[in-house]
Formats: structure tokens, C-alpha cells, sequence
């Protein structure tokens, strides 16, 4: 699989997985999903005014959300295309409120926003389960816990 993963940071927040991380996070969930014919992502790293911005424009949401995925593949092409933009700001305050740490936030993000690219949602139960089943599973082969687990 031949896949082009960039990166671009525009928040300046402290605490942010390096690039290398989010790579390797956004690779394992394409190998998951079996993107033989490679991918060609951006990870953007965003702040406030700009994911409330996007969110606006293209989802008639006027705040900032934690990750929008862009596809830019036709759904029946083998190659993913796509940008992933994540909100770092909101990305900090849902690890604080949640009790979470940060970097493993950050790579359920990440992954979550490529299974949305590879044509995975979560609008209906059965689809939002089979969507996390993935992602727990993924998660896993990388050392990191179930993010869905209600800490008590």
C-alpha cells in the first residue's frame, strides 16, 4: 500500500502528537480498512476560529468541533483522498473533561476521521457500532485503550 500522510499544524497549542505519531495512527487505521490502493491524507491541526470556521461553512454549525473529515475520493475508487482537521483546542478540553489522556484523544481522532474517509458513519446504531467495534479494535494493536469505556 502506498499511502502519502502529511501533516500541517496551524494551532500552535503545546502538546500535540508529533507528526510521526499522527502518521503512524492514521496508517493503522488504513491498514485496517485495507487501503491497497494507498491513500493520499492530510492531518491538519487546527485552531478555534478556524474549525468553527469549516464547521460553518460546510455543516451549518457555527462552533468548533473536534475532527471534520474532508473526501475528495470518488467512493468507488481504491485510493482514499481525503483531509482530516482536527481542533486542537476542543481536542484538550474533551481529554481534561473526559478524564483521557491527551496523545490517545488524538489517535481515536485520528482514526475515527479515516474509517469517515474509508465510507464508515455512525447516523444509524448498527452502523455507529460496527464503526466503533472497528476502532476499539484498531486502537488496541496500538496499546491504547477503549476510548468508549465510561471511567467512573
Amino acid at each position: 500500500m502506498s499511502s502519502g500522510i502529511s501533516v500541517q499544524r496551524i494551532s500552535r497549542l503545546a502538546r500535540i502528537p508529533s507528526d510521526r505519531l499522527l502518521r503512524k495512527w492514521a496508517t493503522a487505521a488504513l491498514v485496517a480498512v485495507n487501503s491497497c490502493g494507498g491513500a493520499e491524507v492530510t492531518v491538519r491541526i487546527v485552531n478555534g476560529v478556524e474549525a468553527r470556521n469549516l464547521n460553518s461553512a460546510f455543516r451549518g454549525k457555527d462552533y468548533p468541533t473536534n475532527i471534520l473529515t474532508f473526501v475528495y475520493h470518488d467512493r468507488t475508487s481504491p485510493v482514499l483522498v481525503g483531509d482530516l482537521v482536527i481542533c486542537a483546542p476542543v481536542v484538550a478540553r474533551e481529554a481534561k473533561d473526559q478524564g483521557k489522556a491527551l496523545a490517545p484523544h488524538y489517535a481515536h481522532l485520528c482514526v475515527h476521521g479515516i474509517l469517515h474517509l474509508a465510507g464508515f458513519d455512525h447516523e444509524t446504531e448498527p452502523d455507529a457500532q460496527r464503526m466503533e467495534s472497528l476502532e476499539v479494535k484498531i486502537l488496541a494493536g496500538l496499546g491504547i485503550t477503549n476510548p468508549y469505556l465510561v471511567k467512573e
